[in-house]
């Protein structure tokens, strides 16, 4: 019976252990992506995921990282690298988990990154898809703020173009804030980006 309350104790203690360097990880990655180091950042959050298989964050924010580091690249071929990257991690989650509304929505935003790159030649190709992407995250969770606000800007960067009427855009706009002020990440290091862009394309809105 000792044994066994032994045996218990130190499985207590290596859960422990495990989490506590789990989160010490996440905290240095977040740390050094605060700091602009978005490329240890990403190779950290790549290690941590590497450790720690059961959680799809690490990979999650491998995505992230590299996909939002894109935007502010010109070097095409740099781009591709990010974008690659990013998609591989991604798929990794997708591959194990298709009913997380959050994959979705960065699985939009890497082929949102995509266009910007090269609207010309990808506009097209992607289009269609960022729309897919934003529909299956809302259907899987109608009140995730990134899924309702990600469809709505997409549209409004390409309202010049289509002509779409930017009234019904901005509304979806104003509910992604108001879904924003109610979302709860299920955990300390659960996605709680987006409502500072909200914002910022709210006021662009009147």
């Amino acid at each position: 019976m000792r044994n066994f309350i032994t045996a218990i104790a130190l499985f207590i203690v290596a859960v422990s252990t495990a989490q506590t360097k789990f989160e010490q990880g996440m905290g240095k990655a977040f740390a050094l992506w605060k700091e602009g180091k978005n490329t240890e950042a990403s190779q950290l959050f790549e290690r941590i995921a590497s450790a720690e298989k059961s959680s799809w964050l690490p990979n999650y924010y491998v995505a992230l990282v590299n996909t939002t580091a894109s935007f502010a690249e010109k070097d095409k071929t740099k781009v591709n690298l990010m974008l690659t990257k990013a998609q591989e991690a991604l798929d990794v989650e997708m591959i194990k988990d298709q009913s997380n509304s959050e994959l979705y929505v960065l699985q939009a935003l890497i082929y949102t990154a995509y266009v910007v790159a090269d609207p010309m030649t990808n506009g097209m190709k992607y289009s269609a898809k960022v729309m897919e992407a934003y529909a299956k995250a809302k259907a899987l969770d109608p009140k995730n703020p990134r899924a309702v606000f990600g469809e709505a800007e997409y549209q409004l960067g390409g309202a010049k173009w289509t002509g779409v009427d930017t009234k019904p855009l901005c509304v979806e706009v104003n509910k992604a804030i108001e879904l924003f002020a109610t979302f709860k990440p299920e955990t300390e290091f659960s996605p709680k980006w987006g409502l500072e862009r909200a914002l910022e394309v709210q006021k662009t809105c009147k």
